[in-house]
C-alpha cells in the first residue's frame, strides 16, 4: 500500500522573492556607493567590501530567480518540481564567494608588501563604511526569517553576514588611519575580511553537498524514527528507510513496513498509515512520507 504526505514547498515562492528583491536592492546601492568611495579615498578595504557587495549582488541575482524556478509546480517530467534550483543556486553562491577570498587575499598582500604607494583618506572612508554597516544590518533583518527554512536565501543571508562584518572592519581600520596614519591597517582589514568569509563558504558548500549527495538532514536520528514506527499497534518490522532533503527545510521520507497479518484483515491500513504520517510530521518535521506495506513473510531488497 502507498500514500504519501504532501506537504514540501521549499523556498516559498512570492514571499521570499520579495525579500531578497528588496536585499538585492540595497546590496546594490551600497556596491555603487563603496566603488566611489574606494576611488575618492584609496582604500582597498573599501573595494574589497565593494567587490563582495558586486558578488552579492550577483549571488540574490541568482537566487532570485531561483526560488522563482522553484516556485514552478511540478510535472510529469520534474514530478518533485524545481525544488532543486535552490541548492544549485547556494552553490553557485559558495563558489563566488571562495574566488572573491583568493582574490581579496591577493591583493592584501600586495598591498602590505608595498605600504607606501597608497594614501587612504580616514575620514570619508569611516562615512562610506558606516552605510554600508547600516544597509547590511537592514537586510540581514530581512531575511532573518527565511533563512532558516531556504537553503537559498541562507546563501544570500551569509553573503549579507559577511557584509555586515567586513563593513565593522573596514570602520576599525579607517579609524585607526584617521586617528595614527597607519596605512597597512588597510590592507590588513582587507586579508580580515577574507580570512572571515573563508568558512561561511566552506560551511554552505558542505550543506549544498549534503542535500546533492542525499544525506540525511542535520539532526535527523533516523533510529529514532524505525523506533517510532515499530512501536505502532500492527508494526512487525520496517526495512529500506531513507531519509534524503530536496533542498534545505523539504525533508522526504520513505521506508517499507511489514505489518501483521489482521491489519489488512480488519481493513486498519488506513488508519496506521494516517498515524505514521503524522508521527513523523509531527515528532519530524517531515511532511513528504511514502509507505509501502507488505504483509508478514513478505519482504523487498534493493539491488544492492
Amino acid at each position: 500500500m502507498h500514500d504519501h504526505a504532501h506537504g514540501v514547498t521549499g523556498v516559498r515562492g512570492a514571499a521570499n522573492s520579495r525579500l531578497l528583491a528588496v536585499s538585492l536592492s540595497l546590496t546594490a546601492t551600497v556596491m555603487v556607493v563603496q566603488i566611489v568611495g574606494a576611488v575618492l579615498t584609496g582604500s582597498l578595504a573599501l573595494l574589497a567590501d565593494a567587490a563582495h557587495m558586486f558578488a552579492d549582488a550577483s549571488a540574490l541575482v541568482i537566487a532570485l530567480i531561483a526560488s522563482l524556478v522553484a516556485a514552478r509546480p511540478a510535472n510529469e517530467r520534474n514530478t518533485y518540481g524545481y525544488q532543486r534550483a535552490e541548492v544549485f543556486g547556494a552553490l553557485i553562491n559558495a563558489v563566488i564567494l571562495i574566488v572573491l577570498c583568493v582574490w581579496i587575499a591577493i591583493e592584501a598582500v600586495q598591498r602590505l608588501l608595498n605600504p607606501g604607494d597608497v594614501e587612504v583618506s580616514g575620514g570619508l572612508m569611516i562615512v562610506v563604511a558606516v552605510v554600508g554597516l547600516i544597509a547590511n544590518a537592514i537586510s540581514m533583518w530581512l531575511l532573518s526569517a527565511a533563512q532558516r527554512t531556504s537553503i537559498n536565501v541562507r546563501g544570500a543571508y551569509l553573503e549579507v553576514l559577511g557584509d555586515l562584518i567586513g563593513s565593522a572592519v573596514v570602520i576599525v581600520a579607517a579609524v585607526v588611519i584617521a586617528v595614527t596614519g597607519w596605512m597597512p591597517a588597510d590592507a590588513l582589514a582587507s586579508l580580515l575580511i577574507a580570512v572571515m568569509i573563508v568558512p561561511r563558504a566552506v560551511a554552505l558548500l558542505r550543506e549544498v553537498f549534503a542535500v546533492l549527495g542525499e544525506r540525511a538532514p542535520e539532526g535527523t536520528d533516523v533510529g529514532r524514527i524505525r523506533e517510532h514506527i515499530l512501536s505502532a499497534d500492527g508494526v512487525a518490522d520496517v526495512h529500506d528507510v531513507h531519509v534524503w532533503q530536496l533542498t534545505r527545510g523539504a525533508p522526504v521520507f520513505t521506508a517499507h513496513v511489514v505489518v501483521e497479518p489482521d491489519v489488512f484483515n480488519s481493513d486498519r491500513a488506513a488508519a496506521l498509515l494516517s498515524s505514521l504520517q503524522s508521527c513523523l510530521s509531527e515528532h519530524f518535521d517531515v511532511e513528504h512520507s511514502t509507505f509501502q506495506f507488505e504483509p508478514a513473510g513478505h519482504r523487498e531488497h534493493d539491488a544492492h
